[in-house]
């Protein structure tokens, strides 16, 4: 006989799971029906010595610590409620046979967990192991749902649950046919899968299925927690290997439709997750040819902020492919983006910007969208965002990436450009938003209209802020990227020099630096500078009166040095060539 299919493979699965649970409901019935059976005096006129027998015997050591307990419940639980004593009376009624005494212990647990305001200590986790594995239907449920509050509330060890051998009753405990007992051990999954050490544990001890089984469950608590525990999940690049394997993707997939938006956020984040590694690109836009792309752009316009904006982060991921930009494009995605750009939630301002960063490196954005109307709204963005690092990042990324040359004219005279500049003066921006923006102006100021229109500006504060900036070289790419639009300001134009001279001294500091720097980038881009600078008469004359020459003549002989060596070692290997 061949092998099933996946979808019969679970269809027979579910049914075995049926009948075990029909089985089980017929046994209680039937122990019932003989219960009733015993007591009737027409089939056992001594059924009182009967009842008696097979009554569950309480121990002496049982009784006493029930009793203890009891006492100690009644003088209250703010005195000691996690003292040597209570940890004994515990582990007695834990591990007793009797389901009462272990429903007591249950019981005060979940006391505990809802007004413990410290750490629960160690030794305390060791009645749970008996509690979880119980026969009491009640007492899973107690124990179950005071350790979930326990991890809520940070009064227990996330790692510490797991290295005391609790995950393999709680990961029992997901195939339970009872739905409070798979949301609460849902629950502990997922908060126990924040540790990476516990995701791997989870993950070797077979945890993937049974979650992926109960996300198709049709509570939507457990629904939830389940979504909510493969999230964390996913956190883990070897895990997300796993539930690829197991089939998480199609699951995954299809609850981006379900009417929760919880378990849509859920769904959204995990798939974007997966989607930051390409490897598993191919198999998620496999799924019912590009459905995945398609359900993401619908949860764009959603109307739960988290939910619009993991959906562009998602999309986000899978748009470092070509491919699927030319798919997004054709889905006429960009309105939709430049929407979301002016939303009312800061998340999803910032997810859709990183989409559109994202997008502008395809070729084809500039035929479905008017360049003036993205600017406008990347002006607008900025204006509300202009110190988010996150925003001034992707929207200098995405300037960047559309100078084409036809385009600069309307980019230069957009608002868009003025904030830029602006983003570049702003001393709250941090050293990573003035690298990109730095290096957005030096794109464009490699073309005429650019580079004229920053020097009819004729704007000190703008270059007094290049020359700081080059000086920086502790931050060496910001220093770089300012040094570069202060040359590209000189090329093909020696009236720029006029405008530096108030900052003399600083400009020749930062060439001094830039000179005696290790890289070859660097001396590069301070000679290609002192050139320009000395077409100037008063800069050529006080860099000649400047450490600055000698810099230079150590340079040039450096150089010198360097090509005779690189003579020497050609002419080498080109006898060694000739010889053979």
């Amino acid at each position: 006989m061949g092998r099933l299919c996946e979808r019969c493979a679970q269809l027979f699965q579910d049914f075995v799971n049926f009948v075990r649970r029909l089985s089980s409901r017929i046994v209680e019935h039937i122990k019932e029906c003989l219960a009733m059976l015993r007591e009737c005096c027409c089939l056992n006129r001594k059924g009182s010595s009967v009842r008696e027998l097979y009554q569950p015997v309480l121990q002496s050591h049982e009784k006493q610590a029930a009793q203890e307990f009891l006492n100690h419940m009644e003088t209250g639980l703010n005195e000691t409620p996690v003292g040597k004593e209570t940890l004994d009376a515990l582990m007695i009624l834990a591990f007793s046979e009797n389901s009462d005494l272990q429903h007591s212990a249950a019981l005060y647990y979940l006391h505990l967990s809802q007004h413990m305001n410290t750490l629960l200590p160690a030794e305390f986790l060791e009645p749970y192991q008996p509690l979880l594995q119980s026969a009491d239907l009640e007492v899973q449920q107690m124990s179950s749902l005071s350790l979930v509050n326990f991890l809520l509330e940070g009064n227990l060890s996330k790692e510490l649950v797991v290295q005391v051998g609790l995950l393999e009753p709680i990961l029992e405990l997901l195939e339970s046919g009872d739905s409070a007992v798979q949301c609460n051990s849902c629950a502990c999954i997922m908060t126990l899968a924040i540790s990476e050490s516990n995701r791997e544990a989870i993950g070797i001890a077979g945890g993937i299925l049974p979650l992926l089984t109960l996300a198709k469950s049709y509570d939507p608590r457990v629904q939830q927690n389940a979504v909510g525990a493969i999230l964390n999940l996913t956190r883990s690049e070897r895990i997300k290997s796993i539930l690829c394997r197991e089939g998480a993707l199609p699951v995954l997939t299809l609850l981006l439709q379900s009417a929760d938006s919880e378990i849509q956020y859920y769904s959204c984040a995990s798939l974007g997750n997966i989607a930051a590694n390409p490897e598993h690109h191919k198999a998620m836009l496999a799924i019912g040819d590009k459905f995945l792309l398609r359900m993401l752009v619908s949860l764009m316009s959603s109307s739960v902020q988290k939910v619009s904006s993991q959906a562009c982060l998602c999309l986000n991921n899978l748009a470092s492919s070509g491919e699927v930009q030319t798919h997004l494009l054709a889905m006429d995605i960009m309105p939709l983006v430049l929407c979301l750009l002016n939303s009312s939630s800061r998340d999803v301002r910032q997810a859709s910007i990183t989409l559109l960063c994202t997008m502008s490196h395809s070729p084809g954005i500039m035929d479905v969208l008017l360049c003036e109307e993205m600017l406008q709204h990347l002006a607008m963005l900025m204006q509300t965002e202009r110190a988010n690092p996150v925003v001034v990042i992707h929207v200098a990324c995405t300037i960047q990436n559309l100078s084409q040359a036809k385009d600069i004219e309307v980019i230069v005279q957009s608002q868009c450009f003025e904030e830029l500049l602006l983003a570049l003066l702003d001393p709250n921006n941090e050293e990573e938003s003035l690298q990109y923006v730095a290096s957005c102006i030096a794109e464009l100021a490699k073309h005429d209209y650019a580079r004229e229109n920053l020097i009819k500006r004729k704007d000190k504060a703008f270059l007094k802020c290049l020359v700081k900036l080059s000086g920086c070289l502790e931050q060496k790419e910001l220093s770089f990227q300012a040094a570069t639009v202060i040359k590209h300001h000189l090329s093909h134009s020696g009236r720029i020099a006029a405008y530096l001279k108030p900052f003399m001294k600083d400009v020749q500091t930062y060439l001094m630096s830039f000179l005696s720097h290790p890289e070859l980038q660097f001396q590069q881009m301070g000679i290609a500078t002192l050139c320009l600078l000395s077409e100037d008469t008063e800069f050529s004359m006080a860099i000649s009166q400047s450490p600055l020459k000698e810099q230079l003549e150590q340079v040039r002989q450096q150089t010198e040095e360097t090509q005779a060596l690189l003579r020497l070692a050609i002419s080498h290997t080109d006898s060694l060539s000739l010889n053979e």
